[in-house]
């Protein structure tokens, strides 16, 4: 048996070339893949590469060779249309009984094709009602199945599912190993370094941004905002709808994404013979929550650059030469409005996690920063 060291010394590009930073969770799914237990559990925030880590491992778990990364049940499983490969999508703001339930069923049916099955269920951690019945699954577990549970954190209601789960930590990958691999792809040294910090530390983000040429742009936007309030409502209105508009155009490389996904999925489904792309819908939805989540995550840093924006002008007030004149004589006063519209910004950057209404989220908040200009 390899040591964890030498599993990471392997080739495993075949099986998880998507994945970026986490050598040592790699190593451990391909460690498990040679003798699995029951159920594994992936913590770690969003856009880490979680779904190309599972299915990386499923396809190690299927393929009859251990995980070669060229057959055609590990191309079927990393493509996600494996019939032994489920995974499993809540199908509103959390993983619901019905969808437990669904989980339960499928674990007592046999493989279709091969000698055991793995179901993927997404968003464990929003599964806290569902949580009895996924236990009693996980504690009497079908001998033909394997469990793969994705979170990005594990809430106390769900412990004891926990538990009952191989745990594997995801962490965010460190902005200098995001700027490297960037450059690796041939970006520029600055532009790699600029995205990697946007990228907050997700993969899946600094792919986005790296195919994204309006990146530059939406961030001056932001930069913008405390010169453009003039403390009128109009004015703030004028600028989240800007704003909103710039959020639904930094989608694009996510939809395209998507069209060229369903497009080869497409053209699998025709080579085997097949009217339609299996599972369809269920793509469908989880491709529609990824959008969402992204143009969350969108909003998210363009708050994140206003909040930077209002702390450069912050730390202007420590060089006496560059402070306007107008703010000659009142500098604490600046110091408690500058402070305050980090705090407003802040927290209208926090209610974006309960699915707000944007736009009036956004007004309400370049209302309230009108009152801090220039």
């Amino acid at each position: 048996m390899t040591s964890a060291a030498e599993d990471r010394a392997l080739p495993a590009a075949t099986l998880f070339s998507d994945v970026v930073g986490q050598s040592d969770a790699i190593a451990q799914l391909r460690a498990a893949a040679r003798k699995p237990v029951h159920a594994y559990l992936l913590v770690g925030p969003p856009g880490l590469g979680q779904r190309p880590l599972a299915r990386g491992f499923a396809a190690a778990l299927l393929c009859p060779q251990g995980g070669c990364g060229a057959c055609e049940v590990c191309r079927r499983a990393q493509a996600g249309i494996h019939p032994d490969v489920v995974e499993i999508e809540r199908a509103g703001p959390f993983v619901t009984v019905d969808d437990a339930r669904r989980v339960v069923r499928l674990a007592q049916r046999r493989p279709l094709e091969g000698h055991r099955q793995v179901i993927v269920v997404s968003d464990i951690h929003l599964a806290r009602l569902a949580a009895p019945v996924l236990l009693k699954t996980l504690e009497e577990p079908a001998g033909q199945t394997v469990f793969v549970l994705l979170a990005d954190a594990v809430p106390a209601e769900m412990a004891t599912v926990a538990s009952r789960c191989v745990r594997i930590e995801l962490h965010p990958v460190p902005p200098g190993e995001l700027r490297d691999w960037l450059v690796g792809t041939g970006m520029a040294p600055d532009l790699a370094a600029e995205l990697a910090e946007a990228a907050g530390g997700s993969i899946d983000r600094a792919r986005l941004l790296a195919e994204d040429g309006g990146f530059a742009q939406r961030r001056e936007l932001w930069r913008s905002v405390p010169s453009r309030l003039d403390g009128t409502g109009a004015a703030a209105a004028a600028l989240a709808a800007e704003l909103l508009s710039s959020a639904e155009e930094a989608l694009e490389p996510v939809r395209a994404r998507h069209r060229n996904e369903m497009e080869g999925l497409g053209s699998e489904a025709e080579q085997r013979g097949e009217r339609a792309v299996p599972r369809r819908k269920e793509i469908e939805d989880r491709q529609h929550r990824e959008e969402r989540r992204w143009r969350t995550d969108e909003l998210r840093a363009g708050f994140a650059v206003l909040a930077a924006a209002y702390r450069d002008r912050l730390l202007s007030l420590a060089a006496p030469d560059s402070m306007p004149a107008a703010w000659s004589g009142r500098t604490e006063e600046r110091v408690r409005e500058l402070a305050g519209a980090i705090a407003v910004v802040e927290r209208s950057s926090a209610e974006l996690v309960r699915n707000p209404n944007e736009s009036l989220l956004l007004e309400a908040m370049l209302v309230r920063l009108s009152a801090v200009t220039g």
